[in-house]
C-alpha cells in the first residue's frame, strides 16, 4: 500500500504530489467527467445536486452519507442499453445485464428493470433482492465461484435465465437439482480465457492463476462443456462466459479474450455439434475517479466490441453458424460516476515532513467503513470543498477517515482550499460502485445512507445504520 502501516513518510508520494494532479488555476472548479450530470454549483459556492444544495442534504440526511442523482443512472443505463442494441443490430443483438454486485438495492433494481436491462447477481442475498421487486427471472444471471446448494435451488425454482457454472463441482450440482425439481437448468460455461487486463492484481480476473472459471489451456473448458452436453435432460448449454478484469480503458484485452472464445465456440460446434446461441464478454469498464482516467464513452466501447465479435466470430467461427447473442455486464460504468459520498470534516492537521515538504491532513466521519477501495486496490479518488466558496490559495491535501488505521486514507492527495476548516463539507466523486456495497461497520461505525436525489427532491433509498442495529445481533445472554 501507498498509505503503509508505519506512517506516512513511508508512504509512495511522499513530499508532493502525482503527476496526473498539477496545480490548480482554480481550486473550486469540477471536473465534469468525475460527477453526475446535474452536479454544480450555486452563488454562494455551494454544491448542488439535481437541483439540491449539499447543505440542505447534510441537514436533512446527516453525514456522511451516499448521495445518488437518480437521472443520471437511468440515463447510463440507456446509454449501455441503446448503444450495444445498434451496435449488435446487425448480429445476434446484444443484452446488457447491470452487474448487482457494484451497488444493488430494491431502489436499484427497479430502476434496471423499467429501464430495460438484465441483472447480473452473485449471491443468495442479491438475487432476494430480485425477488423482492419482482424482477423478471428470465432476465436475472446468477455468478459466483462457490455457490451454495440452497442458492442454486432458489434460483432453479425462481427461473432464473442463466446459471454461470464455475466448476465442476457446481456443475455435479446443477444437474442434480435440475434432474430433482424436474426442470432443464439454463448454464453457461465461465472460461478463464488467459488475458491479463491493465488493471490492479486483486481485480484482474482473465488471467490463469485465479480462482474464476475454466481454463482454456488446460482443456478444462471444453471438458465442462462436454460434461454438461452430455445431459440434456437436464442441462440447457446456453454459451460461453468470460470476464478479463475491472477497471479498463480499452478493449485490446477483450479482442484476445473474444478471439479465444470464439475459437472455443468453433471447436463445441464442430466436436458436440452444438451452435452456443450465447456469448457472454463480461464487464470492468472503466470509469472517471481522478483526472488520468480517460473512459470510453458507451457508443464507442459497443461499437468496438461489436467490429472485434464480427471479425473474430467470422474468422473461428465458420460459415454456416448463426451469430450467438452477446451479453456485456457493466455495473461500475453504469453506478460509479452517479454517486458521491458527502463528508463533514471534524479536524484539519498541518504536518511538516522536513525538507521544505508539509502536509494537510484533513479527518472526515466516514473512511475506510464506507469506502474501502483505496486500502484494498490502491484506488486514487478526488475530492471538492462543497459547502461554500473560498478564494484561498490551494493547498496539498489528504482526505483521512475516523478509523484506528492509518491506512485510512479516502484521497491520497488532492488541493483543497488552505481556509479549509473543522465543519465544512467534503464531497467525494465516483463512489457508486463498491463503496456501499464493500462497507463494513469497523469500529462499530453504523453504515451512511444512500440518498436518491431527483427533480429538486432528496429521499431515502437505504437508510443509515443505527447503534441499535449494531448492537440487535448481540447476543445478550452468550
Amino acid at each position: 500500500m501507498r498509505a503503509h502501516e508505519a506512517g506516512a513518510l513511508h508512504a509512495e508520494g511522499y513530499g508532493g504530489p502525482p503527476l496526473y494532479l498539477p496545480y490548480p488555476s482554480d481550486v473550486m472548479e469540477l471536473l465534469p467527467q468525475l460527477w453526475p450530470a446535474s452536479v454544480g454549483r450555486d452563488d454562494r459556492g455551494r454544491l448542488t445536486v439535481a437541483g439540491v444544495d449539499v447543505c440542505a442534504l447534510a441537514e436533512r440526511h446527516g453525514t456522511a452519507a451516499y448521495v445518488m442523482d437518480e437521472d443520471d443512472f437511468r440515463s447510463r443505463a440507456r446509454d449501455f442499453r441503446d448503444s450495444f442494441a445498434s451496435a449488435f443490430a446487425h448480429l445476434g443483438g446484444a443484452d446488457v445485464y447491470y452487474a448487482g454486485k457494484a451497488f444493488l438495492c430494491t431502489a436499484v433494481a427497479r430502476w434496471v428493470q423499467q429501464e430495460g436491462l438484465c441483472l447480473d447477481v452473485c449471491t443468495g442475498g442479491e438475487l432476494a433482492v430480485a425477488r423482492r421487486v419482482g424482477f423478471p427471472a428470465e432476465r436475472v444471471a446468477f455468478h459466483g465461484n462457490n455457490k451454495t446448494v440452497p442458492e442454486l435451488r432458489e434460483a432453479l425454482e425462481y427461473g432464473v435465465g442463466r446459471i454461470v457454472v464455475d466448476s465442476f463441482d457446481e456443475i455435479e450440482r446443477v444437474i442434480a437439482l435440475a434432474t430433482e425439481l424436474g426442470v432443464r437448468a439454463p448454464v453457461m460455461v465461465r472460461v478463464t480465457v488467459g488475458v491479463e487486463a491493465h488493471t490492479h492484481e486483486f481485480i484482474a480476473t482473465g488471467h490463469e492463476d485465479q480462482k474464476f472459471g475454466f481454463s482454456l489451456a488446460g482443456g478444462q473448458a471444453m471438458a465442462a462443456v462436454a460434461r454438461l452436453a452430455a445431459h440434456p435432460e437436464a442441462v440447457d448449454l446456453r454459451g460461453l462466459h468470460s470476464h478479463i478484469g475491472s477497471q479498463i480503458f480499452d478493449t485490446a484485452g477483450f479482442e484476445a479474450a473474444v478471439h479465444r472464445l470464439a475459437g472455443l465456440h468453433a471447436a463445441v460446434a464442430t466436436e458436440h455439434g452444438i451452435a452456443l446461441p450465447e456469448l457472454d464478454l463480461g464487464g470492468g469498464y472503466g470509469v472517471a475517479y481522478t483526472s488520468q482516467h480517460t473512459p470510453l464513452p458507451p457508443r464507442e466501447l459497443a461499437r468496438s466490441l461489436a467490429e472485434i465479435v464480427e471479425r473474430e466470430l467470422a474468422a473461428g467461427a465458420g460459415a454456416g453458424h448463426p451469430a450467438p447473442r452477446v451479453s456485456v455486464e457493466p455495473g461500475r460504468a453504469i453506478v460509479g460516476p452517479t454517486t458521491f459520498t458527502l463528508y463533514e470534516v471534524g479536524t484539519v492537521k498541518h504536518v511538516d515532513l522536513g525538507g521544505g515538504h508539509g502536509r494537510t491532513y484533513v479527518s472526515v466521519d466516514g473512511g475506510m467503513s464506507d469506502n474501502a477501495r483505496p486500502a484494498l486496490y490502491e484506488a486514487d479518488y478526488s475530492c471538492t470543498l462543497a459547502n461554500r466558496s473560498s478564494s484561498a490559495e490551494p493547498t496539498l491535501a489528504r482526505v483521512v477517515g475516523r478509523h484506528c488505521e492509518s491506512g485510512d486514507i479516502v484521497v491520497l492527495d488532492e488541493y483543497l482550499p488552505a481556509d479549509v476548516r473543522p465543519g465544512d463539507l467534503v464531497a467525494v466523486p465516483g463512489t457508486g460502485a463498491y463503496c456501499r456495497s464493500l462497507s463494513s461497520q469497523y469500529n462499530h461505525t453504523p453504515r451512511p445512507p444512500v440518498v436518491a436525489v431527483r427533480e429538486g427532491e432528496s429521499r431515502v433509498i437505504v437508510r443509515r445504520e443505527t447503534i441499535d442495529d449494531l448492537l440487535a445481533l448481540d447476543v445478550a445472554d452468550a
